[in-house]
């Protein structure tokens, strides 16, 4: 006979069988829906504007080099904008990341007077938005005339808070103190512990916050339009505003969409770069030591 030790057994080895299948079928559902807009992006690059005003249908066309040539040969500096957008986004993100990570190990490593109110300080300015401190800082780029300069888009990459938060709670639970003593006792300076023990160490958390800085810099649209007018300056969001805002004679959803999915594809890269590092990076950057 049976024991009972061994139906509850047989009970928990199905419960636990049914709910790996139900979360699998969550997964399966929520990767659909994530997806699916991908689908109906690369799609609609395919469709000429007729035919997208004629409804959405889930076969490619035939039009997307047309598109495309429509799109490069046009007004707009679309290479340009690109290669701004680069520039900018991939500064914002080095100095973002390593920034904030030295801040972080300054307030997870030392001790000092105003430490336990700085902290709280650094986390108050993330509840501050953006809109709030825009016509101020508009007035100072206009003042130090840095308009029309990527300087003001690049340079308040070094004071993120929410980067800072990331890194500190990721410092807590990997980094422990007793290493830091280790290196100082073995004659390390403080700069050398910090960029040849430290920054190896922090790795995979760096390459997440380095992915979100880089995307949250690269779709930026609010603050590079305040400041950017010439248009061999304007970054990418900047011009597909411009091409949406064109009159209705001259206006093409097929150019639209197909700058839109070139303008996704420097993500996708440095997604796939980045991407081994990303599940520990969040793995340990969410839990407290």
């Amino acid at each position: 006979m049976t024991s009972m030790s061994e139906v509850q057994e047989t009970k928990k080895g199905l419960g636990l069988h049914a709910r790996r299948v139900i979360a699998y079928v969550v997964l399966c559902i929520i990767t659909f829906f994530c997806l699916f807009w991908f689908y109906v992006l690369f799609i609609n690059a395919t469709r000429s504007n007729g035919e997208l005003q004629a409804g959405f249908t889930l076969a490619p066309s035939s039009h997307l080099w047309e598109n495309w040539l429509n799109l490069v040969h046009g007004t707009l500096p679309v290479w340009r904008g690109m290669f701004n957008s680069l520039v900018v986004a991939t500064c914002s993100a080095a100095l973002c990341v390593y920034f904030s990570t030295m801040t972080a190990y300054a307030i997870h490593a030392y001790e000092f007077k105003l430490k336990k109110f700085i902290y709280p300080f650094i986390l108050m300015i993330m509840m501050i938005p953006t809109q709030v401190t825009a016509l101020g800082f508009v007035q100072l780029v206009s003042n130090m005339k840095l308009e029309d300069n990527f300087i003001p888009l690049i340079v308040p990459s070094v004071a993120v808070p929410v980067t800072f938060f990331y890194m500190k709670q990721y410092m807590e639970s990997s980094l422990p103190l007793s290493l830091i003593e280790a290196a100082r006792i073995d004659g390390s300076g403080e700069f050398r512990t910090f960029n040849s023990i430290v920054l190896p160490l922090m790795k995979p958390a760096i390459a997440v916050q380095a992915i979100f800085t880089f995307v949250s810099s690269w779709n930026n649209y609010f603050t590079p339009a305040l400041i950017l007018h010439n248009d061999k300056m304007k970054t990418l969001p900047i011009l597909i505003a411009q091409l949406r805002a064109a009159d209705w004679l001259k206006f093409d959803m097929g150019q639209v969409y197909v700058m839109i999915a070139f303008s996704i594809f420097p993500v996708i890269v440095v997604y796939l770069i980045l991407s081994k590092h990303i599940v520990q990076g969040v793995a340990l950057g969410s839990v407290k030591g």
